[in-house]
């Protein structure tokens, strides 16, 4: 039995994840943004060890979600789900300065990483969207360029593979991959959506469990359990780095090594 912590739980791929992980005999613990879906989670997932509930839009409540995750003991595997998709009108800027794509999609899980202690499996959510990104490092908060929520969500995804082959590369004694679910019928990925929505989340459970020897992988960007070539911005090492520093400045927690 492993012990498993699913961030963005109560919908959708992190539900079903939540589930299958359940089924299987972990332990699960689930997390959303608000009591609302807190409560919606448990009774979606009825076995579930618990419900954490944290709004990625806060950096107070990133690191505040890190600390009740340690208290509750150190954890096998941490699925970094939650996330918010391309539909954002405007820019959107949180209390602390950044627009709230980038601290829900980037920021987040990079404090979540830099805080929590240090699981054996890592697993990021990332989108094939991604390889169309760049990583525009000279106007990550989009306060020169004209708001473009696809461009601004796909950046996201692609700091979320970027961070995953970063942690893999800064600690080799963690398990931690990319995953691209496919483009399937979730609230946020719509309703037309055409990919096999029950394929979706199997990729992010095997990582975090199996004794597969191709689940133990590091620094590896996975569709539907296969090896696939992620954008290689985010295999460029110099890019792995800006990510990390720049991250460490908004957020002001660093990474160690």
């Amino acid at each position: 039995m492993k012990r498993v912590l699913v961030t963005g739980s109560s919908t959708g791929l992190g539900l079903m994840v939540a589930r299958l992980l359940i089924e299987e005999g972990h332990h699960v613990v689930m997390h959303d943004r608000d009591q609302a879906l807190a409560d919606e989670a448990a009774a979606a997932a009825p076995g579930a060890a618990g419900v954490l509930v944290a709004d990625f839009s806060k950096l107070s409540a990133i690191s505040a979600l890190a600390d009740d995750v340690n208290k509750l003991g150190r954890f096998d595997a941490i699925v970094h789900n939650a996330g918010i998709g391309d539909k954002e009108a405007r820019r959107i800027e949180t209390e602390d300065g950044v627009p709230h794509v980038f601290s829900i999609n980037t920021l987040a899980p990079y404090v979540l990483t830099a805080l929590i202690d240090r699981p054996e499996r890592l697993v990021y959510l990332g989108s094939g969207l991604h390889h169309g990104a760049s990583p525009n490092f000279d106007d990550l908060l989009w306060t020169k360029r004209t708001w473009n929520p696809e461009t601004a969500y796909a950046e996201s995804k692609l700091h979320c593979v970027t961070l995953a082959l970063a942690v893999a590369r800064r600690w080799p004694n963690v398990k931690s991959n990319a995953v691209w679910p496919g483009w399937v019928p979730t609230r946020l990925g719509g309703p037309y959506a055409p990919d096999d929505i029950n394929q979706a989340h199997l990729t992010q459970a095997w990582l975090a469990t199996s004794d597969d020897p191709l689940a133990q992988s590091s620094g590896a960007y996975f569709f539907h359990k296969k090896y696939f070539v992620p954008n290689p911005a985010a295999q460029d090492q110099s890019v792995q780095d800006k990510l990390v520093e720049i991250c460490a400045r908004l957020s002001g927690i660093q990474f160690l090594a």
